[in-house]
């Protein structure tokens, strides 16, 4: 008698029963030498919960039908084959895009975490073009097109968020421009256009890009993220204000209310406010400070979602990491 089945005679006795019942299927045994060994190693006393949770390890048919069909899409030749001929290796577009090592890349591949326009590939040779392809790994989309670009910009006061302006005032424009001009390594066709706006006298943080999913949905009202302030305002701060501003004000065009507001420094002379909150409305913490009797003398953007300044100073600029741009991808569920 082979081991497995010395295996599963102790079972069986152990249990008081046979492992399957006898009838049309005979007395053959349908557990294989792994499940055996697994069921050998359980607690004779494992109550059904136990039991329960070791079932439940196994991927149900339904599952079971969707990977491999995921799978057989994703074969070399299938009805929605991803593989482009002469294209790039999928790893080194992982690896290329920041993801992971190439090595790393290709267990991710294997273990089936990543899909490409759509269909989830096995096979690390995979040859894709990331410029029209879509890539995601465990459902988050990866930036692989070199051409989309993505870049932060410490704005300046007195610059205006506008491509061109009418009365020759500085825009961002020029920033956009300048940055493109100091990395000729990016596609010549590239062109930057800012990401929702800031008023000319307020500084800070502001986006310039010209990947249009991810531009689209940061400007979106339904998926407006947690944009942060530093605010110098007139008048010392009292107590009552910062809890005034979370509780929710009434402006002309609707409530607002902060998330989040800190005093930073106070005097009779001004304080330094940092206030947080999700709107994205025209002016609306210098209104809702102004509401409260304290006017903004300066103001600056600090944080936009998880990105911050860091350091950058005011007409200063960097493309986001890799990392950056996932996290940032999260948070509008992309």
């Amino acid at each position: 008698m082979g081991a497995g089945s010395r295996k599963a005679s102790r079972v069986s006795r152990s249990r008081g029963e046979p492992i399957v019942p006898q009838g049309d299927f005979g007395a053959e045994e349908f557990y294989d030498e792994d499940d055996i060994e697994d069921l050998d190693d359980l607690d004779e006393q494992a109550d059904a919960e136990l039991l329960a949770a070791f079932d439940a390890e196994a991927l149900g048919e339904d599952e079971e039908a969707r990977a491999l069909e995921a799978r057989e899409r994703g074969s070399r030749g299938g009805d929605q084959d991803p593989h482009v001929e002469g294209g790039q290796r999928l790893q080194k577009v992982l690896a290329h895009a920041g993801v992971a090592s190439r090595r790393a890349s290709e267990q991710l591949i294997a273990d089936g975490r990543v899909s490409v326009a759509g269909v989830t590939v096995w096979e690390p040779g995979l040859r894709v073009d990331p410029a029209v392809q879509e890539i995601r790994v465990d459902g988050r989309r990866i930036l692989a097109d070199p051409g989309l670009i993505t870049v932060l910009l410490h704005k300046p006061a007195g610059v205006v968020t506008t491509m061109e302006d009418p009365g020759g005032r500085p825009t961002v424009a020029q920033y956009a421009q300048r940055y493109l001009a100091d990395h000729p390594e990016l596609p010549s066709q590239a062109r930057l256009v800012h990401v929702g706006r800031l008023d000319a006298e307020t500084e800070g943080l502001l986006l310039l890009s010209n990947d249009g999913e991810l531009s689209h949905r940061l400007m979106h009202p339904s998926f407006e993220i947690a944009k942060t302030y530093v605010a110098i305002v007139q008048g010392q701060v009292e107590p009552w204000v910062p809890r005034k501003l979370r509780r929710g004000i009434e402006l002309e065009d609707g409530p607002a209310r902060a998330d989040r507001v800190t005093v930073k420094d106070s005097g009779p002379q001004g304080s330094i406010v940092e206030i947080t909150l999700h709107s994205g409305r025209n002016r609306i913490v210098r209104r809702m400070l102004d509401a409260v009797g304290h006017p903004v003398m300066r103001l600056s953007r600090t944080r936009l979602g998880p990105l911050g300044l860091d350091g950058l100073g005011p007409g200063q600029m960097r493309a986001l990491s890799a990392r950056e741009l996932m996290t940032l991808q999260d948070e509008v569920g992309l």
